[in-house]
């Protein structure tokens, strides 16, 4: 389980990662680029989303929203992030496309957002 403080909780927050308009997009995932860290010590906050336009059934979208929280974790516990460690946070969108991917192919396709993120 991602811990707490890696964790993007507040609507303010994901408000002004959204306001930032830099995303990246790849087989039905996408990510929000909020803004650059001042301070390099605070950890990087992260958002998963699966809207329910996406699927109705709840059961489908908490699913995804597992699988990308716990790739982004062992991909933290690697220190496999890229320079998504440089901005304030970061917020996964699953889309539909996303929900037939199994847990290998989102892996794959959050390394590569995450390797699209550049300065």
């Amino acid at each position: 389980m991602l811990s707490k403080k890696y964790r993007l909780k507040k609507s303010s927050a994901f408000t002004a990662t959204y306001r930032v308009k830099k995303s990246f997009y790849l087989d039905g995932v996408a990510v929000f680029v909020g803004f650059k860290k001042n301070d390099m010590n605070e950890p990087t906050k992260v958002g998963f989303v699966v809207s329910k336009k996406t699927h109705k059934r709840a059961v489908k979208r908490n699913r995804l929203k597992r699988l990308m929280r716990e790739n982004y974790r062992l991909l933290l516990k690697n220190n496999d992030l890229g320079n998504s460690n440089l901005y304030k946070s970061l917020i996964f969108v699953g889309h539909e496309k996303a929900l037939k991917l199994n847990y290998k192919e989102i892996k794959s396709v959050m390394q590569n957002l995450l390797g699209q993120i550049n300065d």
